[in-house]
């Protein structure tokens, strides 16, 4: 017996079951799947053939009319983009104003839905980025969709963190305020320390006052909903409907569900909440299981029509839902097997946004990560260049779909050995610039310039400019933080017979050069003391990392550092309501590891150095005590 298509009603999905001709609403499917026990004396199993078309919904290409707590078309899935709030809140994921708008700018030529912009009431830097981006992204039509993307503010339920949301978004064609309060056992004990009825009075007050600042767009999050009380959710989510919510999400903040638990939590939901029908039901899937894509599908196929999700898949801990991976899902298999479900997104930006984000953010992406990995369309194993039979051709050659679910064209990655482009020191300025292309980079003129003279300089120590090294420079110039200060020579000497000693020359702002000098155990640690006596911001180096980014001696290094500065700047963690001390990443490549090392440290102190004023204010710290 074959599930072949999915049905969804007002309450929830109903599955087609054959045969018998019988149907199952996807409470009991689920039930049936934890239960592990045959639901009738067959077994259900997932049919990979295509089912006859008449019993799919048709999908449309056209992105419904955004209306707050309804979606017109049922099959269409908001994608709500949380890689500048969530997303941030990774270890040495700090972002400047100028790197969160400008991927911002990227996610909206995506197509995300809601881009949360980030959590206002944390820093004056917070705020003043995220109506910056209400004002700028929340405004601008995109060219290829036509859609404007809601600009989304997180508050905890107090009014002062309400208020400096709203503030922040409300400059926006479509605003958005995102208000949660833990509702989970554990959490109401120890963490916010109240019952029941205070934890519900608090939610109602909150998205009552949140509506009455002129926000007709709001909504609500039952912090660690997956370990919360079915009745108690219930309750509250009806609650919240009641005074005006919008959409309803359903966050699995500590990663703990299996995709059947969260699948039957949404169903239930849907099933038992008061007014359900009048709101939009969102999912939040941290990955501290490695479940978060998969519980996301759980969820959209039991009745959710929003998925919140990062670029990379970036966020606290392990992470969250990735947006590549959830979005190609659906492109790849919604027809098909999940009822018809699409979004808005345009995936040829995929790879674009992902190098945004890894580069500013300093959070390299595995090797093997699902669609956007250096090796997600390599084919490097041994079975699947060739057959066994002797002399067989390359499987690949004969048919890119025998290992290649998705096409690299789809996210926008050209193949390298179809581009026909072979880049050396006599390659111009254009076939660089469509080398780029290909890769997924549109420069801008002086973007192009800048590039293309470090290429040369490149090229002439390198018979042949691999993809990679073109990255690596492009990370190196253009993905860096706004200059304060910019390496201008160094010169190092080390070794076994004395003391490794640096002398560096920098430029500031305002192009007064200055030198330094310094001695210490190493040359990167002589170097890094030099710098340190020009731009004389103490910081405590974190991490260190360099990786070759090819083969061969003539390779480019690519060197990150984490550090902190003395003078910490600080922010409000918005779960915890904790104060805490931001931490800055820099990138640097180059084919000497010590000038990388350099650049790479230079580049977060200027990370650093932009935060300026970024004490909270007195009201974010006293906002603590009455935290959600």
């Amino acid at each position: 017996m074959a599930a072949t298509a999915a049905f969804f009603t007002n309450r929830q999905p109903t599955f087609i079951l054959s045969p018998p001709k019988t149907k199952v609403n996807a409470s009991q499917l689920f039930f049936h799947c934890n239960n592990s026990k045959p639901f009738f004396k067959t077994t259900i199993s997932c049919s990979l053939q295509k089912p006859p078309p008449s019993l799919y919904p048709r999908i449309t290409a056209t992105r419904p009319e955004y209306i707050p707590n309804r979606i017109p078309d049922p099959n269409y899935v908001r994608v709500f983009d949380t890689t500048l709030r969530d997303g941030e809140q990774s270890p040495g994921a700090t972002l400047t104003s100028k790197e969160k708008l400008d991927i911002a700018r990227q996610l909206a030529k995506l197509g995300v839905d809601i881009i949360e912009a980030g959590f206002p009431a944390a820093s004056k830097e917070d705020f003043e980025a995220v109506r910056t981006i209400a004002k700028e992204v929340g405004n601008a039509v995109d060219a290829e969709s036509g859609y404007v993307p809601v600009i989304c503010g997180l508050s905890r339920c107090n009014e002062r963190d309400i208020k400096t949301a709203w503030e922040a978004v409300k400059y926006a064609k479509r605003p958005r305020i995102h208000t949660f309060i833990a509702t989970s056992g554990i959490h109401m004990e120890h963490k916010l320390r109240k019952t029941k009825q205070q934890v519900v009075e608090i939610a109602r007050s909150m998205v009552k006052f949140a509506r009455s600042l002129g926000c007709d767009d709001v909504e609500f999050s039952p912090e660690d909903a997956g370990r919360s009380d079915r009745k108690f959710l219930y309750e509250i989510l009806g609650e919240v409907i009641k005074v005006g919510a919008t959409t309803l999400n359903i966050p699995d903040t500590v990663g703990i569900t299996m995709p059947t638990e969260f699948g039957k939590l949404i169903a239930d939901i849907k099933a038992n909440t008061p007014g359900i029908e009048n709101v939009v039901i969102s999912t939040h899937c941290q990955n501290d299981l490695g479940l978060s894509t998969a519980n996301t599908i759980a969820g959209a196929c039991a009745g959710a029509r929003q998925v919140e999700v990062t670029i990379n898949g970036i966020g606290e801990r392990a992470g969250n839902a990735s947006l590549e991976e959830v979005v190609m899902a659906f492109k790849c298999r919604g027809e098909h097997i999940l009822g018809g479900l699409y979004t808005g997104i345009n995936t040829r930006h995929i790879v674009m946004a992902s190098k945004m984000v890894e580069e500013y953010t300093g959070l390299h992406v595995q090797p093997h990560k699902a669609i956007v990995g250096a090796n997600a369309f390599a084919h490097e194993s041994g079975i699947h260049q060739q057959l066994l039979v002797p002399g067989a051709m390359d499987g690949m050659l004969k048919h890119k779909g025998t290992y290649e679910i998705i096409s690299p064209e789809d996210i926008g990655l050209e193949r390298s050995s179809e581009a026909g482009i072979v880049l050396g020191k006599l390659s111009g300025r254009h076939a660089l610039k469509d080398r780029l292309k290909e890769l997924g980079y549109e420069l801008n003129d002086e973007q192009l310039g800048t590039i293309f003279w470090h290429f040369k300089a490149v090229a002439e120590q390198k018979k042949r400019v691999t993809d990679a090294d073109l990255i690596a420079l492009v990370s190196d110039e253009v993905f860096q933080p706004e200059v304060v200060w910019k390496l201008l020579d160094m010169q190092v000497t080390c070794g076994t017979l004395g003391l490794s000693t640096a002398t560096v020359k920098l430029m500031d702002a305002n192009g007064e050069e200055h030198v330094a000098c310094s001695t210490g155990t190493g040359p990167v640690d002589s170097a890094y003391k030099a710098v340190d006596l020009i731009v004389k911001e103490p910081a405590t180096l974190l991490e260190y990392s360099m990786n070759a980014v090819t083969e061969g001696i003539d390779a480019i290094a690519t060197t990150r550092v984490l550090i902190r500065g003395e003078k910490s700047q600080l922010s409000t963690h918005a779960s915890t309501g904790e104060t805490v001390q931001r931490t800055f990443s820099g990138t640097g490549a180059g084919m000497d590891i010590v000038v990388s090392s350099v650049k790479a440290y230079i580049g977060a102190l200027n990370k650093m150095l932009g935060f300026k004023d970024q004490l909270p204010a007195k009201d974010s710290v006293e906002r603590t005590s009455v935290s959600a």
